[in-house]
């Protein structure tokens, strides 16, 4: 039963579609080929008319957007025109119009788009509207539109087509239109620092700075394997070095690992250095940057996420991660005397570890295991373990952990920041420690990058450096609770040779 019902809306649909094609094909036929157009001069939007109608009420407007929805009532109609700004109603009737005028705009579809010039007024039941004296057919909708009532549901759907899901949602727009303005209040921000906004590049031949499993490709030019980035440090550091005091840049990096609510393998990163300033400088302007966008861009420094209120005007929290693992498990890791220790306390609590697995790196799993999810307010988790900290500067009074913090917010970090370990001969160090370990099977470490080490070798100033990730603060700031609701084109499985 159901199949035969399913065949019988496919064929309904089929028939609408071959429809819409047959009025095309009427329209080129008598010369009205809306795809001949070329450019509608537009003069306000939807918004500008609502907002600004006592001083346009009267006067003439000419708008363009998406027909939404008609209602055809013999000599006059209605219908609902969609733009960048909104939706605003417009009355068409035939005596304004013109009889053959009226006719061609009674055949129009839902999904076509039109411009419409007219005069603003309002009708008898106060909404604010436009009365039409000329609808030009701008583009002949060939598709059909989710069902009104209902919008576009399907997550997979709504994904993989954002332009229908543009249309029919409009809280997604507006989740977009917010992030524009994220990123632009973060470039004022730090222009007004003195920060330099920089490009460096995505196709690399040692793909260093992450933690991560790099993208493959070839380039043919130069007979050569290179890899496409999964960091912006690197390069980033080399500018310092030039005497570039205060850089940053945001841009797409790529990390060859799986897909969740927090993770896709292209994503937006932003990162900076500022010389002569150390871990807890990056603190500070974390912190206010946080702050600053979020009463520019929201107009409150109190946050909605899910059902919790993320209050970013108050002091964020800050505690080393010993201590944090030791106010959520009672362990004190400085009490630890060494690996075989560490380990023991790890098979007690469950903890999994690798065998090639350090002292630091069970601290690191306790964090991750034990304390992560409590950290629903801004708190800044500093002072990690140099097992997993191959590029930052060690404490002087404790060489076992390094100058480096994490900011969680809403139990997901939001960036990650270090003094930068500027000494040439520590570093070449660490290297080889995470060239051994990638020999030992972990794809995620690093290589040495023998012109960033020539780089350190001629001098790189104290600097402290931050990493980022754009999609997780923009869906902070807009309530989004996965990270594909804050990417225009997520990366999606490919369907029977579709796109993505």
């Amino acid at each position: 039963m159901a199949e035969a019902q399913n065949t019988k809306q496919e064929q309904d649909i089929n028939q609408l579609l071959k429809v819409r094609r047959q009025k095309l094909a009427a329209l080129q036929e008598a010369g009205k080929d809306p795809f001949q157009i070329t450019k509608y001069d537009v003069t306000h939007h939807s918004l500008e008319i609502r907002d600004g109608f006592d001083a346009l009420e009267g006067k003439q407007v000419s708008i363009a957007g998406r027909v939404m929805s008609k209602r055809v009532m013999g000599k006059a109609s209605f219908c609902n025109v969609q733009d960048l700004q909104g939706n605003i109603q417009v009355y068409v009737a035939r005596d304004s119009i013109g009889e053959d005028s009226y006719a061609d705009f009674k055949k129009y579809d839902v999904g076509d788009i039109v411009g419409v010039e007219g005069e603003v007024f309002k009708t008898k039941t106060g909404e604010i509207s436009v009365h039409a004296q000329k609808v030009t057919l701008l583009s002949k909708s060939l598709q059909i539109l989710p069902e009104k009532y209902h919008g576009l549901v399907n997550t997979d759907i709504r994904y993989r087509q954002r332009y229908t899901d543009l249309i029919m949602n409009e809280d997604v727009k507006k989740t977009f239109v917010m992030r524009s303005k994220i990123i632009s209040s973060i470039r004022r921000y730090l222009d007004g620092q003195g920060f330099l906004e920089v490009e460096t590049p995505m196709l690399v031949s040692n793909a260093g700075g992450a933690a991560a499993r790099p993208f493959e490709t070839h380039y043919n030019a130069l007979d050569e394997d290179v890899k496409l980035r999964i960091s912006l440090e690197l390069y980033l550091k080399r500018l310092i070095v030039g005497g570039m005091e205060r850089v940053y840049e945001i841009g797409r990096v790529f990390r060859n690992e799986g897909l969740d609510a927090r993770h896709n393998p292209e994503f937006t990163l932003m990162e900076l250095y500022q010389a002569y300033t150390d871990y807890n400088g990056m603190m500070d302007l974390t912190e206010n940057m946080f702050r600053h966008v979020a009463q520019e861009v929201c107009g409150t420094t109190l946050v909605p996420y899910g059902d919790v209120e993320i209050d970013l005007g108050k002091p964020f929290e800050r505690i080393t991660m010993v201590e944090a693992v030791k106010k959520y498990t009672g362990i004190d890791f400085d009490q630890v005397p060494d690996t075989a220790a560490a380990k023991k306390l790890a098979d007690e609590k469950g903890v999994h570890y690798e065998e090639r697995h350090a002292k630091g790196d069970i601290l690191s799993l306790f964090f991750e295991e034990f304390v992560e999810e409590h950290l629903v307010q801004p708190t800044f988790v500093t002072d990690h373990p140099v097992e997993i900290s191959p590029l930052t500067k060690r404490k002087p009074d404790k060489p076992e952990y390094v100058e480096r913090f994490e900011l969680f917010i809403t139990a997901r970090e939001m960036c990650n920041a270090y003094s930068e370990l500027n000494d040439p001969i520590d570093q070449r160090e660490r290297f080889k420690a995470q060239e051994a370990a990638l020999a030992a099977g972990d794809e995620e470490a690093n290589t040495t990058d023998e012109d960033f080490m020539n780089a350190l070798e001629i001098g790189m100033p104290p600097t402290g450096g931050i990493g980022y990730g754009i999609d997780r603060l923009v869906m902070l700031l807009t309530d989004s609770p996965a990270i594909r609701d804050v990417l225009l084109f997520p990366t999606m499985k490919t369907l029977g040779g579709k796109d993505q």
